[in-house]
């Protein structure tokens, strides 16, 4: 068996050991249940853990990640763990956070084939049609693929307010508010992207929900 698979083993033990020194409570108190205050909607890139890049601990932070921070409509997998964190825990913030050197944002821009992920790129490339005259401007490629990857974060949050589950959430009243940010993997920095949403009223006529 590789040095890999047992190193794992024995950086669990590591990782228990020194949480058992600083609190001998800390995994019965995690057993007890979760409430944490935010969903985490990430990229499942390796260089981007959640907990770790904003100091949260286990049971801080109820996290979904797949390629791209992509929030699909049709996506069963992001609006279970949507469902689950808005009207079972309770959240109180939703974040969609991107990076910078994203590698799907990146095959998003061009044309080369990548197998079944196509698919999946095909609504990054979505967002790139919506904003191709602002991207095009930019002659820098660098700078345009930065700009594309903020881009796509804020077209997620509102994607993210037109769900069912969000709306229903702020018809009923309940304290829950969508925000956008982009990690800077060379930096360790988060950006604030600005982009907030707390009510539909921020939504199109034509995506707001009657319940």
């Amino acid at each position: 068996m590789s040095n890999l698979y047992q190193n794992l083993i024995e950086n669990n033990k590591k990782w228990v050991e020194s949480k058992l020194d600083l609190d001998p409570e800390f995994f019965k108190n995690l057993a007890n249940g979760q409430s944490p205050p935010l969903l985490w909607i990430g990229c499942a890139d390796s260089r981007v853990p959640a907990n770790e890049i904003i100091g949260a601990e286990p049971g801080e932070v109820f996290v979904h990640r797949n390629i791209a921070n992509m929030v699909v409509h049709t996506d069963m997998n992001m609006l279970s763990v949507l469902d689950y964190a808005v009207n079972i825990l309770k959240v109180k913030h939703v974040i969609v956070c991107g990076h910078y050197g994203c590698g799907g944002v990146k095959a998003a821009m061009g044309q080369q084939s990548v197998g079944l992920i196509d698919n999946w790129i095909r609504h990054i490339k979505d967002v790139y049609r919506l904003h191709k005259n602002e991207l095009d401007a930019i002659s820098n490629e660098d700078e345009r693929f930065d700009k594309f990857v903020e881009l796509n974060v804020k077209e997620q949050v509102f994607d993210l307010a037109k769900t069912s589950i969000i709306q229903n959430a702020w018809k009923n009243d309940q304290d829950l508010s969508v925000h956008g940010w982009v990690y800077g993997v060379g930096s360790g920095i988060i950006k604030d992207l600005g982009v907030n949403v707390s009510n539909d009223s921020q939504l199109d006529d034509v995506y707001q929900l009657n319940f």
